[in-house]
């Protein structure tokens, strides 16, 4: 079984020392988002879980509790555990991504965690790629933030997870618009020139064009081939048919929780909204089996 920790929301981020606690007793609970009468108990132990995907924007902030995601990695090594990161790491700012920490901070941390558990189990993703030229966000300004971000984290990162964002419709806001084709083209081929420049393998994540003319391939977020690398010994994990058509990913059991990020991203379909999610964060516990309520 592979645990996703977690696409609803930033466990390594802003829930370290729940996650430790979790990793301490061996198990977490989780909700069905689309049934909440509906409960499964995750088994985080080694026998049990062959790999952690944590999906995370910074997991070198500093808790409350004055620990970060990185404290846990020495916990994960030594129970014998596999994992690896998918680091979101983008060129926005605070007006939209609120309450992210200064970049240039986060890019460190990048290193120092690729440094300590290897660039091949740190993931790197700009996502998600917002086109709006009303706010300044054009190709031209995407292709040249790429190409520096390429040149800071490649010697730090074997691959690069790129998408286009999709307007949701529970988004309170008009930031994010659809990518028309041909400029969403135009990026990719600018974007799989860059990465190839710079020795990065290039990924689209849940993209129903295909730009592999480009070089970008599509990409499996949970990727069964790298866990079975990672592990050592091949495993067999079906495709989730709980995503998306378009997702490539393996199948997973995630213990996160939507409605609890308090990142604040404005593009973010995982949160309803900023009073719901205050709501949830105020119910969490560290020392709680669900990490909220």
């Amino acid at each position: 079984m592979v645990v996703s920790a977690s696409r609803r929301t930033d466990i390594p981020c802003w829930y370290p020392e729940w996650f430790m606690n979790r990793l301490a007793a061996g198990f977490a609970i989780t909700r069905n988002p689309m049934n909440r009468g509906q409960i499964r108990r995750v088994s985080l132990l080694p026998a049990d879980a062959d790999c952690f995907v944590f999906w995370t924007k910074d997991p070198g902030r500093v808790s409350e509790g004055g620990r970060s995601f990185l404290d846990v990695l020495p916990l994960l090594d030594a129970a014998g555990h596999t994992y690896y990161f998918q680091f979101t790491l983008t060129p926005y700012g605070r007006e939209i991504e609120r309450n992210q920490r200064d970049k240039a901070d986060v890019a460190r941390d990048f290193a120092r965690l690729s440094a300590r558990v290897g660039k091949e189990r740190v993931i790197w993703r700009y996502d998600p790629i917002i086109l709006n030229a009303d706010r300044g966000l054009t190709v031209s300004w995407h292709a040249a933030e790429f190409a520096k971000m390429c040149g800071a984290l490649c010697r730090y990162a074997e691959a690069v997870t790129v998408s286009f964002a999709d307007p949701y419709k529970r988004l309170k806001t008009d930031l994010v618009r659809e990518a028309a084709p041909g400029e969403a083209a135009e990026l990719a081929g600018r974007m799989g020139e860059t990465a190839r420049k710079h020795g990065l393998r290039i990924r689209a994540c849940c993209e129903a064009a295909d730009f592999s003319e480009f070089g970008i391939e599509k990409a499996a977020c949970v990727d069964a081939e790298l866990i079975g690398r990672l592990a050592g010994r091949p495993l067999k994990i079906k495709k989730d048919k709980n995503q998306r058509a378009s997702c490539n990913c393996a199948e997973s059991a995630d213990i996160g929780a939507y409605d609890t990020c308090p990142g604040g991203c404005l593009y973010c379909y995982a949160n309803r909204g900023a009073a719901s999610a205050e709501k949830n964060i105020a119910l969490h516990r560290a020392d709680g089996e669900f990490l909220v309520g």
